[in-house]
Formats: C-alpha cells, sequence, structure tokens
C-alpha cells in the first residue's frame, strides 16, 4: 500500500490556526471549586497529624523551658545559701580565720556557672532532639556525625578539655583557692585567681605564674587546717637542762598571752625535749601550731625571744653541732707559739739559698 493512499484514507491532519493558538484556557468557576474540594479533602486527611504534631513540640518547648528556669533557680538558691552559711561562720573567730571570702566568693561562682551550662546544655539538647524526632526526622545521620566531629574536635583540642576538666574537679573539690600558698610542682607561690583552664600564681619574687590545670601533677597546699613553727635550740652539753626547759616554757607563756600572737598560735609552745646529743652540744626543740601561713613569722619572734632570755639566764648559744666550744678562762696554748718557719731547717732549700757566697780567689793572687 503506497504512502498517498495511506494518507488519504488517514484524513486531513489538522493543522493549528493563528486564532487558536493565541487563545488561553481560562479556569472555570468548575474547575476552581473541584480544586478547593481536593485541598479541602487533603487538609482534613492530615489536619489532625498537624495538630498532634505542633501541640507534641509546643508541650516539649513548654517543659524544657519550664525545666531550665526551675533548674536554674535551685542552682541560684543552692549559691546562695553556701554564701550565707560562709557569712554565718565569719561571724564566729575560728570561722574568720579559716574562711576566705574572696575565694568563697569565687569558688561559688564557678560552680554556679559551670552547673548553669551543663544544665542548660542537657535540657536544650535534648529538647532539640526530641523536636526533630517529633517531624519524624532521622536522626542517626545527625548522631553519628555529631559523634565523629566530637572526636575530631577531642583530638584536636585535647589539652583544653584536659585544662577545663582538670580545673573543674579542682574546683569542686576545693583543692585550692584564692589567698592560699601552693606548690604545684611547676611553680610555687599565692593564689591571685582560679579559673577554668589556668590558676594564677604570686611567686616570693612577685612574678606571676600562669599554670594550666592540666599541666599541675601534684598541689601541696601550705595554707589549708594549720602549720607548725618549730625551732631548733642548740646549746652547750654543760648547760642545766632544768635551767633551759624553764627559761623556755617562760618564753612560751609569755608569748602566748601578748596580740597579736595569741590568736596567731593555735596550741600552746611545746618544749619537745632533746632533739639530739653530741659531745658538745645538744638541740632542743621547741614546736606550736599556728594559723596558715604564719609559721615562718612565728619562729623568727621565737628566735628572737629565746635568744634575748638565753642572755638575761647566761645561756650560752652555740652556732651548730659541730661548734668547738672553748671555755673563756682557758688560755690558748698555741697564742705564744711562732709559726714554723722553712729556715729553721738548715738542709732546707730556703736555708741554703740564703747562705753567704764566698768570694773565690784568682789564680794569680796566689802567687
Amino acid at each position: 500500500m503506497s504512502l498517498p493512499a495511506v494518507l488519504t484514507a488517514a484524513g486531513p491532519s489538522p493543522s493549528p490556526t493563528p486564532s487558536e493558538s493565541a487563545t488561553t484556557t481560562v479556569p472555570t468557576l468548575q474547575d476552581a471549586q473541584e480544586s478547593a474540594v481536593h485541598t479541602a479533602s487533603w487538609v482534613e486527611q492530615n489536619w489532625s497529624t498537624w495538630l498532634a504534631i505542633g501541640l507534641k513540640v509546643l508541650l516539649v518547648v513548654v517543659i524544657a523551658v519550664a525545666l531550665r528556669k526551675i533548674v536554674l533557680r535551685a542552682i541560684t538558691k543552692f549559691i546562695d545559701r553556701m554564701n550565707r552559711t560562709v557569712e554565718s561562720a565569719e561571724g564566729t573567730t575560728l570561722g574568720g580565720l579559716l574562711v576566705n571570702a574572696e575565694r568563697r566568693r569565687q569558688r561559688s561562682q564557678a560552680i554556679g556557672s559551670v552547673l548553669r551550662s551543663v544544665a542548660s546544655f542537657l535540657i536544650l539538647g535534648t529538647a532539640a532532639l526530641m523536636v526533630l524526632s517529633s517531624f519524624q526526622i532521622d536522626l542517626a545521620p545527625l548522631l553519628a556525625s555529631a559523634g565523629v566531629a566530637g572526636v575530631a574536635i577531642g583530638f584536636g583540642a585535647r589539652n583544653l578539655v584536659t585544662d577545663f576538666l582538670s580545673g573543674v574537679f579542682m574546683i569542686l573539690e576545693d583543692q585550692y583557692g584564692v589567698g592560699d600558698t601552693i606548690d604545684s610542682g611547676v611553680a610555687s607561690g599565692e593564689v591571685v585567681e582560679v579559673g577554668l583552664r589556668v590558676t594564677k600564681l604570686r611567686g616570693a619574687s612577685g612574678e606571676i605564674w600562669y599554670v594550666r590545670n592540666g599541666e599541675i601533677k601534684r598541689i601541696g597546699n601550705l595554707s589549708q587546717g594549720w602549720a607548725t613553727a618549730g625551732v631548733d635550740v642548740t646549746v652547750r652539753a654543760s648547760e642545766d637542762l632544768d635551767r633551759v626547759r624553764a627559761t623556755l616554757g617562760e618564753v612560751a607563756e609569755k608569748m602566748a598571752k601578748e596580740e597579736p600572737w595569741n590568736e596567731v598560735l593555735w596550741s600552746p609552745i611545746e618544749v619537745l625535749g632533746l632533739d639530739s646529743v653530741l659531745i658538745d652540744s645538744m638541740v632542743v626543740r621547741v614546736s606550736a601550731k599556728t594559723m596558715p601561713g604564719k609559721a615562718l613569722t612565728v619562729e623568727r619572734e621565737l628566735r628572737w625571744r629565746i635568744k634575748r632570755a638565753f642572755d638575761a639566764a647566761h645561756i650560752r648559744i652555740v652556732g651548730g653541732e659541730t661548734a668547738v666550744l672553748l671555755d673563756e678562762e682557758t688560755p690558748d696554748r698555741a697564742a705564744g707559739v711562732a709559726a714554723p718557719s722553712a729556715f729553721s731547717d738548715s738542709d732546707s732549700p730556703q736555708a741554703a739559698a740564703t747562705t753567704p757566697i764566698t768570694p773565690q780567689r784568682s789564680a794569680t793572687g796566689g802567687r
């Protein structure tokens, strides 16, 4: 069958006219009605789901905000109670000696800041995850990505994390505070400021040390509890021990009654007895408990008073364990002996060098 016959059988093909191509289709009222019906039916089918999701999100947000507010208020009351306890303790004599207001204030502020940050992070983070899960979002990839990012950040900033955690535990455990004198291993001095990352110390010469909390492996606090003042008194072995003890007891009793030493001394000054006995000397040990940081001051004052009391009692203090003690009445036998000389030996080179040279007579002079 030929192509023209096929085209004739199919009939004439419709060709667009200019009037038909320029005319646009205008939606009728019936089309708009059908579209509105479809939209209403779709909303009617899903409005319950939307309402449930919205109510769930609203409930989660309201509970998170209310819980955060309650927790933060509880933390604030806890910190205020700590401060009130410290203020009541400052009213007593012992409490005023033990409590450092600046130290307690910084410690309470640091503890409150850490607790508020941790509580806010936990509550708001949990609420955000619950809201995302309400929208049927798969949280597994998000949590996996967060875990990988956390591991990467942890490896990159491990020193910072170590410093932060060490600072938190130092503050919570009250290992030291502002005004304490500590030995941190890498530096020692008086604590000026305690931070979550860095501790600031003032050294003996006035220098400021910035010590990272993560670098502190051990801490020796010289200001907590009480300090011990100890003085060793070295006297001659021939001294009367009862007279020495009585003189030291008088010094201790008199010092304990005078100001400001009656507040600095937290226990009576005790004569512990003989610390060591040698052939020509003996050491008597005196000790007392003092206010933290005042041991060196008490030791200096004790030495001053003991020296004056021993001079008044004619008790001689010697310089040390190896001191050679000579009686004042015993004359020095070597005082009248001259120092040895090399010229006293006639065979020594010095004596031979001083021998006069004998003049030699010439050969012609004898003829």
